[in-house]
This record gives structure tokens, C-alpha cells and sequence, in this order.
């Protein structure tokens, strides 16, 4: 396969990972209840995928349970309350408030791995909070939106924290096996909200359910995650940066909803200070991504 094909597969990856936003508001069903389909969906998916193709499903080393358990947590957590801030706000708010993760991401990451924070870290992360502000309508607990942006941003904080966590494993296990057992750890995780939540809708709402498990998690996160061995993660997260215009535009296409004009200012600080953050760690000297 060449590059063009490669890119192709990267942007098609993008695609299919942005229609979560779409789904997590039109499923007629609660957050956790969501999710837990979605994981159990596809952790059937990802494990005989991992049987077709001979990959070895066990945990190496003990010392690994306790940090792959918790990136499970948080990958759960992260799930839920960006679902959550779906349903309370929209894609566009939702999907621009979860998008401030890689700044995020980056500035935890000197005080995980004890190095000095750098000052355009921090200017980015101004710009971030900037972007945030401008996004929210009213800053009043009432207000549905204003919930939303912050469940969206504590959920980009989460998910932040897993990929940090994980990032000292993905040099021993393949991609595919590491979302396998966090598939794996969400619907054990998620088991105690089937029991009281309503299950009623579950047989009208199954076709998007496969939808969201097979194609946008277990397809979508698998290329994406093929991806990273013909390109470097900071040159995949830049073009991740598509994802909230392609979930705007499908929000567009099928929910009918069309984006405020602080929504277009506000995402765009947002999602400069993420490109400007992975092309200046792309540049970085000696880096090992």
C-alpha cells in the first residue's frame, strides 16, 4: 500500500471515529447504558479479530493489571461524560469540548514523566480556556450547555489520563490487544447500570448500537491505531483534528443542527492550539512516538 493509500486510511479512520457524536445523541438510551453495548459489541468484534489474526490476548507481566485497570476506569469515565455532555449540550459543543484532551494530555505529561513544563504549553493552554469561554453561552449551572462544555472538558481530562497511562504500554502490546481488555474492563465496569436503568428502547436503538461497537469503535479506533505504523503520532493527531468538523458537518447532515457563531470562533482557538501543540511535538528533536 502507498502513502496516498496510507492517508486514505487515516482520514477514513478519522471519518468513522467522528460519527460517535452523531450516535451518542440520536441513541435513545442513557449514557452508561450506551456504553456498555458499545464495549460489549465490540469487544466480541475485537476478539475474534484478534483470534483471526493469531494475536496473543494474555496480559505479560503482573505489573501491568494495575495500570491497565485504571486506564480501563478512565476509558469508561471518559465514555460515559462525553456522552453525557452530548445529551446535555450538542455534537458541536460536545465534540469541541472533549477536543481540548491533546493540550490536556500535554500539559500533564511533564509532571508524569518529571520533565519541565514549557511556556507555549502554557500559552496554548490560555488559548484553550479562551476557546472554552467563548464556547459557552452563560456561565449558570442552569443552563444545559454550560453543563455540557464542562462534562465534555472533565471527559477530555480522563481521557487525557489514559493515554498517559497507557502510553508506557503500547511498546509490548499490539493496539488491537490494548483495546481489547479495555473493552473488556468498561462492561464489567458497566454491568451495574443495566440492572436500573431503562432497557425498554435497547431493540429499536440495536442497529445504531452495532453501528457505534462495530464501525466506529472496533473498525474506526482499529485503523487508526494500524495507522500509527506508517505514520508518527503527533503527524495521526494532526489529522484527528478533523474529527469535530467531520462530527459537526454530520450533525449537520442528519441531526439538522447548525453551530452558533461563538461555536465557530470558540472551536477554532481550540483546534489551532491542538494543531499548533502536534506539529511543535512532531518537531521535537529525538522523539520517540
Amino acid at each position: 500500500m502507498n502513502d496516498k493509500n496510507h492517508f486514505l486510511e487515516l482520514i477514513l479512520a478519522t471519518l468513522l471515529i467522528s460519527t460517535s457524536g452523531v450516535l451518542g445523541r440520536y441513541i435513545a438510551l442513557d449514557p452508561p447504558v450506551i456504553i456498555w453495548f458499545r464495549a460489549f459489541l465490540a469487544l466480541i468484534t475485537l476478539y475474534f479479530y484478534c483470534r483471526f489474526k493469531n494475536l496473543n490476548l494474555k496480559i505479560l507481566s503482573k505489573k501491568d493489571l494495575p495500570s491497565l485497570f485504571l486506564s480501563g476506569v478512565f476509558m469508561a469515565g471518559h465514555w460515559v461524560t462525553y456522552f453525557y455532555s452530548l445529551k446535555l449540550s450538542n455534537v458541536a459543543l460536545g465534540v469541541l469540548s472533549l477536543y481540548t484532551f491533546p493540550v490536556i494530555t500535554a500539559l500533564l505529561e511533564p509532571f508524569y514523566i518529571k520533565s519541565k513544563l514549557s511556556y507555549i504549553q502554557v500559552v496554548l493552554t490560555l488559548m484553550i480556556l479562551v476557546g472554552v469561554y467563548i464556547l459557552v453561552p452563560e456561565f449558570d449551572l442552569k443552563n444545559d450547555q454550560f453543563k455540557g462544555v464542562l462534562v465534555g472538558v472533565f471527559s477530555a481530562l480522563l481521557y487525557a489520563l489514559r493515554t498517559l497511562i497507557l502510553k508506557r504500554h503500547v511498546k509490548n502490546y499490539s493496539g488491537t490487544v490494548i483495546m481489547f481488555h479495555q473493552m473488556l474492563i468498561v462492561s464489567v465496569l458497566l454491568i451495574p447500570f443495566l440492572f436500573y436503568l431503562d432497557l425498554s428502547p435497547i431493540s429499536s436503538q440495536l442497529p445504531l448500537l452495532l453501528l457505534l461497537a462495530i464501525v466506529t469503535t472496533a473498525i474506526g479506533h482499529t485503523l487508526f491505531v494500524k495507522s500509527l505504523m506508517n505514520f508518527e503520532v503527533s503527524t495521526a493527531s494532526i489529522i484527528s483534528s478533523l474529527q469535530p468538523i467531520f462530527g459537526i458537518i454530520l450533525a449537520f447532515i442528519f441531526l439538522s443542527e447548525i453551530p452558533s457563531k461563538n461555536v465557530y470562533i470558540g472551536g477554532a482557538i481550540i483546534l489551532f492550539s491542538v494543531v499548533v501543540e502536534s506539529v511543535r511535538t512532531k518537531n521535537k528533536p529525538n522523539q520517540n512516538d
